[in-house]
């Protein structure tokens, strides 16, 4: 429990067998409940996680690799599923510190927000740390997105790690939320639909020798259709049946 409320943590982790048992180490004592999605990984991960003899911890495996979105998702319905009253994201490779999970929980247990963002951009340790590209290209996505998911405060869009009130995620519906690269940018657009405040607090950036897997020549038209389709249905469910 933090403040009187109850915490439950996503694990999205993709052949993360070196990086999931320091992950799992590091949570505070304060969370509940602990998904780990193993999603559909082709090392050692489902092994390390059950190795960490967590009792919180609850396994869940994808026999195929549906995207960090599929696996954040099944990990949504889980911890919905078992009542917890605020949900978060971390990721299973470290790039997420533990530190700052007070900080995106503060505004949603103190009825402030609904969901919290990380932002990675206004930290000191940014322009140091980040590859160039990538901090470009996230100020590229997070200006887009402010149009598409309706939210003009959007700072750091393609930062997953995050805080949400299990009842306003639960009037999100989770089957049209598109599961791969693009779903952090789709999920805002969902949770602007559902009413959701959202706001940002700033996370420490983490880059060691993590793979991220983004690849800039087949992630910008691929985001680009995503955020398009994303806007087009944003404005469709907003307008309703009679585009009114």
């Amino acid at each position: 429990m933090y403040r009187g409320q109850s915490i439950g943590v996503v694990i999205p982790a993709f052949n993360e067998e070196r990086f999931i048992p320091r992950t799992l180490g590091t949570l505070p004592r304060f969370v509940d409940r602990i998904a780990v999605v193993d999603d559909g990984s082709r090392d050692s991960t489902a092994d390390r996680v059950r190795e960490a003899g967590d009792e919180r911890v609850l396994l869940i495996r994808h026999p195929e690799n549906r995207g960090v979105g599929g696996a954040i998702l099944s990990g949504y319905r889980h911890l919905l599923n078992e009542g917890l009253e605020v949900l978060v994201v971390m990721a299973g490779d470290g790039q997420m510190d533990p530190a700052d999970l007070p900080a995106l929980l503060d505004p949603v247990v103190a009825g402030e927000a609904d969901y919290v963002k990380g932002n990675r951009l206004y930290h000191p340790d940014t322009p140091r740390v980040m590859p160039a590209w990538r901090l470009a290209g996230n100020v590229a996505l997070s200006l887009l997105t402010r149009i598409t998911a309706g939210y003009p405060g959007v700072v750091d869009s393609q930062c997953g790690y995050t805080a949400g009130r299990a009842e306003v995620l639960g009037r999100v519906d989770l089957d049209r939320v598109y599961p791969r690269y693009g779903f952090p940018n789709d999920l805002l657009a969902h949770l602007h639909t559902a009413g959701a405040r959202v706001a940002h607090v700033e996370v420490r950036p983490i880059y060691e020798d993590q793979d991220t897997g983004i690849r800039p020549l087949t992630a910008v038209p691929a985001l680009s259709w995503v955020l398009a389709r994303s806007w087009a249905q944003r404005l469709r469910r907003e307008r309703g049946p009679c585009g009114s």
